[in-house]
């Protein structure tokens, strides 16, 4: 397993988690139907999703930090992508990564 499906492995279980979180918050559990068409997300719950994660990605403390995040698990844009984008060494995008998704994963578990 590469890194970068190590990391985006990472952040697809941080969103589980907050949509988690969320449902159980808004106290929206939602039984498991057997249908595959019911089990599909609705058009407002994917909104929520989206709203979350993006609160949770604004609350991040870098903008950097967002961008490379943001270019990497949004844009599925490779580490090397992003660093030409942002003229700055595949290295210090993977480090920042790292950064991120440690701050998003103790703001998740407060």
């Amino acid at each position: 397993m590469g890194v970068i499906d190590y990391y985006r492995q990472e952040l697809n279980r941080i969103a589980w988690r907050m949509q988690y979180r969320s449902r159980r918050d808004f106290k929206r559990e939602v039984s498991v139907l057997s249908t595959p068409e019911l089990m599909e997300p609705s058009f407002s719950e994917k909104s929520e999703n989206k709203i979350v994660m993006q609160q949770y990605l604004n609350g991040l403390s870098s903008e950097l930090g967002k961008k490379v995040i943001f270019e990497i698990y949004i844009n599925d844009k490779t580490e090397t992508q992003v660093a030409r984008e942002l003229q700055i060494s595949q290295q210090a995008v993977s480090k920042w990564k790292k950064k991120m998704i440690q701050e998003l994963y103790q703001k998740m578990n407060f």
